[in-house]
């Protein structure tokens, strides 16, 4: 009994790291899938060691920036959303609290509660916090669940400028002649992984999934290299 109850917490303390987990490698993915096309296009436009950095490192500071932007904005709306439903629900629950009662109880009856039992549950759990109990179980919001829109901004611009560094730092210890090659290398690895990581995240076989990662960063950084060429020759 003592050893279900133990995997059962373990269970849910990893399906609660996942989500971050997976947009952690998400952001990474495009951290080092943007930066990385992007320095094989100037390199392969014959421009100097400095362009190229310059290249990759704006590229970095850009993409971390609107991340954030882009994650700030989002879930400051879901917050937004959030406020106004729990201010709704407490209106509510100030005007027809029996009736908010009977819908908690229709929940949990929903859920497999026989009706006493149901009534019972809603009327506790109203007595001790009514605005939680339905926001929790009516709307879905739970602190862990909540959302922040300054960790989400944080947690992306965090995760691209981290992906982003590695075919930075490839460009910038590579010898001049080998700078395409060294980048291209070191990103397709960095994405493999990340692809290894993600599928586990998701409890998926990882090679079709790292299969689909690489295809695409071979595709992008090819696309922008023949691109270098074109501007390169003109």
């Amino acid at each position: 009994m003592g050893n279900n109850v133990l995997n059962s917490q373990q269970e849910t303390h990893v399906t609660s790291r996942l989500g971050w987990l997976r947009a952690a490698v998400l952001g990474a993915n495009d951290g080092i899938l943007s930066t990385s096309s992007l320095i094989m296009g100037v390199a392969s436009a014959h421009a100097s060691r400095e362009n190229i950095l310059l290249a990759g490192i704006s590229s970095l500071v850009a993409g971390a920036m609107s991340m954030a932007a882009g994650e700030y904005v989002s879930v400051s709306s879901q917050a937004d959303s959030e406020k106004a439903d729990l201010a709704r629900e407490k209106n509510e629950l100030g005007k027809s609290w029996d009736a908010e009662v009977n819908e908690l109880a229709d929940i949990y009856r929903q859920r497999g509660l026989d009706t006493v039992l149901a009534c019972n549950v809603a009327q506790q759990l109203m007595q001790h916090d009514a605005l939680g109990a339905h926001a929790r179980d009516e709307l879905g919001i739970s602190e862990a669940t909540s959302a922040r829109p300054i960790q989400a901004a944080c947690a992306s611009a965090g995760a691209f400028s981290a992906g982003a560094l590695l075919p930075v730092m490839a460009a910038a210890l590579s010898p001049s002649i080998l700078v395409s090659w060294i980048v291209s290398i070191v990103s397709l690895m960095s994405l493999a992984l990340l692809g290894v990581v993600g599928a586990r995240a998701g409890g998926a076989a990882p090679l079709r999934p790292t299969m689909r990662v690489v295809f695409w960063g071979i595709a992008a950084m090819a696309g922008t290299a023949l691109i270098g060429k074109l501007f390169g020759q003109g």
